[in-house]
């Protein structure tokens, strides 16, 4: 029995692994549908110049291909939610009807503990994947918040799963010029997002798995 069970065990592993491989090596070639005519999208918002630098970006891009938008803030920030709100609401665009706006736990608050925040991360996880269950997007889009990781980790276990492939685009903030925070430096060394985009010439070269693609903001 114990060797059947080693059996399964290896078997398993195997295939877990072979998957994983194999959603990291798709991500940095995402496919493109022509024949959807809407991309749901998860736009996660941060305190600070994250939402400032997110609105200057959406208010660039297609706004009914990337519909309907679902905007999600960390549970103590109400002030992100009130500009996306402002935002969608000078839209003139059918694109923006189904748009809502939802908040997240934090996984740990600015001065937690570590020790503490092992349950608050648990709990930003759980409430992740909840709204990920619940939404279902295509594109994640995110640019810098820790708010991002539990998302964008539940995004990839689908992946690997095959239940949804969610496109997780990472634009780091033009604040950064020579290191990638720490949601992007994640993000980047886990392979989990799709596309990574840097802003400054110098940081691609420090991190090549990156693009380069100007200022966007």
């Amino acid at each position: 029995m114990a060797v059947f069970v080693s059996i399964f065990l290896v078997i398993t592993t195997t295939l877990l692994v072979v998957r994983i491989v194999y959603v990291i090596s798709q991500s940095s070639k995402p496919k493109h549908n022509t024949s959807q005519k809407h991309l749901s999208t998860l736009v996660v918002l941060g305190s600070g110049g994250h939402t400032a630098e997110m609105i200057n970006l959406l208010s660039v891009m297609p706004k009914d291909w990337y519909a309907p938008r679902y905007y999600i803030a960390a549970a103590t920030d109400n002030m992100s939610l009130q500009k996306a709100r402002v935002f969608e609401d000078i839209l003139d665009d059918k694109g923006a009807d189904g748009t809502q706006f939802m908040q997240i736990y934090r996984s740990r608050e600015v001065g937690q503990s570590y020790i503490t925040s092992v349950g608050t991360t648990l709990l930003a996880l759980g409430h992740a994947l909840w709204l990920m269950v619940k939404i279902r997007p295509h594109v994640i889009l995110c640019n810098g918040p820790g708010t991002c990781i539990p998302i964008c980790a539940i995004a990839f276990i689908f992946k690997v799963l095959g239940i949804r492939w969610s496109y997780i685009f990472y634009v780091e903030s033009i604040a950064r010029v020579k290191r990638l925070s720490l949601s992007g430096l994640l993000l980047y060394k886990l392979h989990m997002a799709d596309q990574l985009f840097v802003q400054w010439p110098q940081l691609q070269k420090q991190y090549p798995r990156a693009r380069y693609v100007g200022r966007l903001m």
